[in-house]
């Protein structure tokens, strides 16, 4: 059964805040093979102009999917995530995530499209500092698969 349309432009609440930490950025730039200085040493990030080490662009993933759980788990939506999966992804970015933000997370249904019997469902992250300045916005893009005929 095709997702609601309806649902196109609700928005939930912010999450909790994240407190990015310098080992999880460590631990990130490590997992995805990405050796760039500014991840694991403060004087590095220093010399480019950060307060502390940054993350690596796609590490917001981990805070904004956790968000998209609010859309993924909405009993009204109906979203079977047995079905689902990861259609794409991208990022636009006003600064760097750093060691030390507190950041929360606010999910917004932004397209629903009915393709060939699968449900794609773009949902836009909005995410904040503590002060509330716009850091980054994230796009993530779920198909739900169509249902296999017996």
């Amino acid at each position: 059964m095709a997702l609601d349309q309806s649902f196109v432009g609700r928005t939930y609440p912010p999450t909790p805040a994240y407190e990015v930490g310098r080992e999880k950025i460590r631990e990130f730039a490590e997992a995805v093979g990405d050796a760039h200085p500014a991840y694991v040493d403060a004087e590095a990030a220093r010399a480019l102009g950060h307060p502390d080490v940054i993350a690596p662009p796609t590490f917001v993933f981990s805070i904004t999917f956790k968000a998209a759980g609010q859309v993924i788990e909405d009993p009204q939506l109906g979203l079977d995530y047995s079905r689902v999966v990861h259609g794409d992804q991208k990022f636009a970015y006003a600064r760097p995530v750093r060691a030390g933000d507190r950041l929360t997370v606010t999910s917004t249904i932004e397209r629903i499209k009915s393709m060939a019997g699968n449900d794609i469902l773009d949902i836009r992250g909005e995410v904040h500092d503590e002060s509330g300045a716009h850091v980054v916005t994230a796009w993530t893009k779920l198909v739900a698969r169509a249902a296999e005929e017996a």
